[in-house]
This record gives structure tokens, C-alpha cells and sequence, in this order.
């Protein structure tokens, strides 16, 4: 791979930031570095030269100063000989293992961008939202991958020459199109979350190019392309006000807010308002209206309708204005903006709106069953940012999760659990009688995912249940499985299982257990010509009826669920056989049953004593093997499964004795 740095008087920095790369345990037969001195005066380039004699791996250039990095990196590129492409800035450095991370996650998804997370040093702002959890293969409409548009990422280096990528001659914002341009072509995106790769900091001279050309002018012919570049790839239409809108937030509404006013009023109207009008008319569609933030809808609102005063006067006050509250009219909330009303400006209402906006507040602090009954009792605490105490309307609302049902409310008790904070929150507790719960009724096979509509003055908010809240291990405190009893399911033997999602998310599932239903599975065995494979093989009882099995499914401790569809034979369609891949599991327990057609009722994949582990390698250069072995205490006696990774010292250990 080609690690390209571009350099401009980037002493002292500059040499951790070198010896960074040298130092990567991906090892030094897999990296080229190719270091673009842009017409130092600092002794950066003697600097260069030095590193450059130390590793034979090593190209340094020396070429006039272009006035900004992205010359110097599309020197890198023309002379870049690796399958990827990592730009580093010379102000950075990188995590040892940053490098082999990244590229052991492209080659095992075959994605074309990888993203490492980002640490901030020194104080300097760095991305986060993308980086809760590592994501082996995703996308910019399935992630918060477009929120960081700076190229310090791993490139798949056929995807830049394909669609013929440099970076435009701008000082600031040059590499925001290049990479989005990149995002909107990639064969899918990697991101690398539990490893810090990419250190950035500001320089000791604080001349950052971010700092030091963070004016409007330097910001307008690169948010130009930006938009420019969304839409030559993207057609009019939802995926493309969602990418856009990024855009608009970022380099429209913010830039004009906090640096337009800094210009003389000549200057603002003749050369940067036009432009900001244009992108205005000819990228906001009334769809991506409708998703922004008031302030931003006025902004573009006086953009369109071409009232150069009145935004001049909204971008001035924009601090002292945001802080202005809200007034709450007929069931919907709005910015109290002076503008808001107001028969001289006209603007609608719409532009104020914020009723779907408002912060809710809430966590759940406690699940529990009561006694011996069949009643989960869930209390927490909730508010509406800024309307005050819950009104006695609030209430649970479970909503079914993959199959066809009418959600199901149930009412909460409010103000029967502690406050919590200062701010009027009030508490609430719900109780949940799965005998009765659905109108009289018991509550049915299927996951059920647990919302909560808050009220508060009118004004009703309905979000996912969740808890921030964890046990001494980290994990979050569900209550065990409650064994239905047989009032509640006559004839119907069912288990209740509370779940907390990886994001702590609640959800409910009820699943009859079928405890003493025979298994149709007759073999399940590994793959010999792919060890990390299962396949799973049966056949339907010709006497037996009930559901058909349709789908072999994998459930982990955690919440996360692979299935793969049975094959039923063509001469004989009662035997089936299901292979199930287990490479790319994620590490933990996972218990294997036969999803039927009958909503929420599976069967399980019995433990069988033939069954032994496997192990194997993870697709990539430096793969790290993996194990899978059975466990015998699966839930009902179905098989589960245990993956993990191999501690090597460990398990040289063990052999040794």
C-alpha cells in the first residue's frame, strides 16, 4: 500500500508523524511512503531527506509550494504503486497497528474505504458519530459515514484512477469532494472503531491550513463541488436530500451564519450572497426543506425568496437568537424567533416549527418481573426539553418487529419513580400483563419492541425505550426468562424473554417453546471442504403436522441474528438441508433453531455429541484464527455455539504443558 504525505513547514511535527508509518506493524515490505515536500522553508525537506535515507521504502519529492495540500497529494497518487491509498498529513500521526487493521478489513470485506477511528490531540475536532461500533461493510445511506469528509482514510487505489480522482487546487475544502465523490462510488465501506488509528493535531505554530485559511472566500469554490458532486451521482430524489443535506448544514447554513457576517456588506452581497442563493434554489428540494433545523430553514427561506437584508440581520443575531425558547400553539411547538409572526417579515410558520425536534429525555431504569405473576414492571424517568412535567396520557407502546400486528399500548403511571436532575423530569412506571395486555388478551409469539410516548402540554413525542445504565461487567441488567404460566397460554407452553439491544435499545419476545415438539433436524455437521461452515440437514414427519420449518437461524447472546433459507429437495420436498456460514460471526454465544412459518414459534437444532469444533482464518493478510465448539447448556436443548478468537500465547501454553 502507498501512504502519501503531503509537507509544508511541518517542523517538529512532521517527524513523529513520518516515523509513525515506519514504525506500523503491517511491516515495512507492505508499505511504500512517498512524502511531498510543497516548498518548505522550515527544514521540512532536509528533514525528509534524513527520514528517507533511513528506510529504503522511502520516496521523497521535492516541488514547488502549490498554496495548498491537495498539489502535493496528487503528486503522491501519480506516483503511487499500491493497492490502496492512506493520506496522512504531516501534522498527524498513526496508531502501530492502524495500518494493518485498516487493510486486513479491506481485503476481508473487499471494500473500497476504510475509515480508522480518530483521536483528537491537543483539543483538535475530530469525528465520532461513525466510530460507536466497528462496521465490517456498510454504506453512506446505512451509516455516519458522510458526516466525515476528510481523506484521511484507506482508498482502494483502482477506485481513485477509475473514476479519475485528484484533488482540485483550493486551500480549504479540496478534499471534501474527492472523498465524497469516493463515498458515492465505493463497492462498500469499512470502519475500524475499536482501535485508535489517527491521531490529529494541531501544529505548535498554529498554521494549520484549517486555521490559517478558514475564511469565506477559501470555502466557496470547494462547496461549490461538493454540490456539484452529489449531484452528478445521485438522482433528485430522498437518497439524494439525504446526502445533500449534509451539505447544506455544513458548507451552507453554518459557513453563512458564523463568517458572512465578518464581510463588508458590499462584499456579501455582491460575491458571496448570489452563490449562496444559487446552491439555495438549485440543490434544496422541498423534501430536504422539510428535514432541516428551523434556523437553517430560515436561512435557506430568505435565500429563496431573495431577502438580502432580513438574512443579514438573522446571521448577525444567530447566537443571541438560538437561545430565545419556544411557544407552544395548538399542539405544536415553535422557535419564539423575532421574526416568528411577524406581519412586516411573512415568513411561515413552517420555518419555525419544531415540534418533531424537541429533545426528549428518558432512560429506563429498571425491568423487573413482579412476584410470581406474569406482569414486567418497567419504571423509569422522561421529559419533553422545556414543556414541563409528564401529562398522565403518557404511555408504553409495544410494537411488533418483523410481522403484522396493531401496535399495543399500555398506560403509565406518572410521577410514581424518583425524579432525576434538576429539569422537571418526571418519573413513570408501566406494568405489563402478558395475560391481558392486548385488549383483554395474551400477548402474542414475536419480538415486540418497547416505545415510549412522552406528553407533555399537549405535545406528544414517541421514542425507543432504552437505558444507558450498566452492571459492574458493562453489561446491561435484563431480567432472566419468565416461564409463562399455563393460565396465561392454556395449552401453550411459552417462554418471555426481556432483551436490551447492543445500543440498549428494550424489546420483548415471546416464543412458545414447543418443549416437547420433536426436532426434524437428523444431522448437523462441518462443512469439510469449508471448515467454517455448518450444515444442517432434516426431514418433516409424514405423520407429524404443525408449522414448517423455513429458515435455519442463529441468535447471539447479544441480539444479533443470522438466518439462511432451508433447501428442500426437488424429488423430495420433506428432506431439507441449510448451510450456515460462521466466519464473519462476531464473538460470543449464538444458539441455532429452525425459524417456522408460524410467526414467532421455532423449533430448536438439537445438541448432537458427534458434533466437534473448528477452527479457521479469517480472510485477510494477517488473519487471526478463529474457533467455534458447541456448549451443552442451549436454551429448550438447542445447540449453541461459542465463537471466538484463539489466543495464540495461550493456547502454545497449553500445549506446552
Amino acid at each position: 500500500m502507498s501512504v502519501i504525505i503531503p509537507a509544508y513547514n511541518s517542523m517538529p511535527e512532521l517527524t513523529k508523524c513520518v516515523t509513525s508509518v515506519m514504525e506500523q506493524t503491517l511491516g515495512p515490505d507492505e508499505i511504500e511512503i512517498i512524502a511531498v515536500d510543497d516548498g518548505s522553508t522550515d527544514g521540512t525537506g532536509p528533514e525528509l531527506d534524513r527520514l528517507a535515507r533511513t528506510c529504503s521504502h522511502m520516496r521523497v519529492v521535492h516541488q514547488p509550494n502549490s498554496g495548498g495540500a491537495g498539489g502535493p497529494r496528487n503528486t503522491g497518487l501519480d506516483l503511487a504503486g499500491g493497492d490502496y491509498v492512506f493520506f496522512l498529513d504531516s501534522d498527524d500521526y498513526l496508531g502501530p497497528d492502524a495500518l494493518r487493521r485498516m487493510v486486513a478489513m479491506a481485503d476481508e470485506n473487499r471494500t473500497d474505504v476504510v475509515l480508522g477511528k480518530m483521536v483528537s490531540v491537543g483539543g483538535r475536532a475530530v469525528p465520532t458519530a461513525v466510530f460507536s461500533h466497528n462496521q465490517s461493510r456498510t454504506d453512506i445511506f446505512s451509516s455516519a459515514a458522510y458526516r466525515t469528509l476528510g481523506c484521511w482514510k484507506l482508498f482502494r487505489r483502482s477506485l481513485i484512477e477509475r473514476l479519475g480522482l485528484r484533488f482540485p487546487p483550493y486551500r480549504n475544502c479540496e478534499d471534501k469532494p474527492f472523498t465524497a465523490a469516493a463515498y458515492l462510488n465505493a463497492d462498500g465501506i469499512s470502519v475500524v472503531a475499536d482501535y485508535d488509528c489517527y491521531y490529529s493535531r494541531n501544529r505548535q505554530n498554529g498554521n494549520n491550513l484549517t486555521l490559517t485559511a478558514a475564511d469565506l472566500v477559501h470555502r466557496m469554490d470547494g462547496t461549490r463541488l461538493c454540490f456539484e458532486t452529489v449531484a452528478r451521482y445521485l438522482e433528485p430524489g430522498p437518497r439524494r436530500d439525504r446526502i445533500m443535506r449534509r451539505h447544506v448544514e455544513w458548507e451552507l447554513c453554518g459557513p453563512l451564519r458564523a463568517l458572512l457576517p465578518r464581510e463588508s456588506e458590499q462584499r456579501a452581497r455582491e460575491y458571496f450572497y448570489p452563490q449562496f442563493r444559487d446552491w439555495a434554489r438549485s440543490y434544496v428540494s422541498d423534501g430536504l426543506f422539510r428535514s432541516l433545523t428551523p434556523p437553517d430553514r430560515l436561512i435557506v427561506h430568505l435565500l429563496r425568496t431573495d431577502r438580502f437584508e432580513d438574512l443579514m440581520t438573522v446571521a448577525r443575531n444567530a447566537k443571541e437568537d438560538a437561545a430565545r425558547g419556544n411557544v407552544v400553539d395548538k399542539g405544536r411547538v415553535y422557535w419564539s424567533h423575532p421574526f416568528f409572526r411577524d406581519p412586516d417579515k411573512a415568513v411561515p410558520d413552517d420555518c419555525f416549527d419544531v415540534t418533531d425536534r424537541i429533545p426528549v429525555h428518558h432512560e429506563l431504569a429498571e425491568a423487573a418481573w413482579t412476584g410470581d405473576g406474569d406482569v414486567l414492571r418497567l419504571t423509569g424517568h422522561a421529559r419533553i426539553e422545556s414543556l414541563g412535567p409528564l401529562q398522565p396520557t403518557t404511555r408504553l407502546i409495544l410494537r411488533p418487529h418483523g410481522f403484522r400486528h396493531p401496535d399495543i399500548p399500555v398506560p403509565a403511571a406518572v410521577g410514581t419513580a424518583p425524579q432525576t436532575g434538576d429539569d422537571p423530569a418526571t418519573g413513570f412506571t408501566v406494568d405489563v400483563d402478558l395475560r391481558t395486555v392486548d385488549a383483554g388478551a395474551p400477548l402474542g409469539d414475536g419480538l415486540w419492541d418497547a416505545y415510549l410516548d412522552v406528553r407533555a402540554q399537549g405535545i406528544s413525542r414517541t421514542v425507543r425505550l432504552r437505558t444507558t445504565s450498566t452492571d459492574t461487567d458493562g453489561r446491561r441488567a435484563t431480567p432472566p426468562r419468565r416461564e409463562l404460566n399455563a393460565d396465561v397460554r392454556p395449552g401453550e407452553p411459552a417462554t418471555a424473554r426481556p432483551i436490551f439491544t447492543a445500543h440498549g435499545h428494550f424489546s420483548l419476545e415471546v416464543r412458545r417453546t414447543d418443549a416437547g415438539a420433536a426436532s426434524p433436524v437428523t444431522d448437523v455437521a462441518w462443512d469439510p471442504s469449508r471448515r467454517a461452515t455448518l450444515v444442517v440437514s432434516g426431514r418433516l414427519d409424514d405423520e407429524a403436522g404443525g408449522p414448517r420449518p423455513t429458515a435455519l437461524r442463529a441468535e447471539a447472546d447479544r441480539g444479533s441474528v443470522r438466518e439462511v433459507p432451508l433447501r428442500y429437495a426437488r424429488d423430495d420436498s420433506r428432506s431439507f438441508t441449510a448451510r450456515m456460514p460462521v466466519g464473519k460471526w462476531r464473538p460470543g454465544r449464538w444458539t441455532l433453531t429452525l425459524r417456522t412459518d408460524a410467526p414467532g414459534r421455532r423449533l430448536p437444532v438439537p445438541v448432537t455429541r458427534e458434533l466437534s469444533g473448528t477452527r479457521w482464518f479469517r480472510a485477510s493478510r494477517l488473519g487471526r484464527p478463529y474457533y467455534a465448539k458447541p456448549l451443552r447448556n442451549g436454551p429448550r436443548g438447542a445447540l449453541m455455539l461459542r465463537v471466538a478468537p484463539i489466543r495464540l500465547v495461550a493456547a502454545v501454553r497449553r500445549r506446552l504443558g
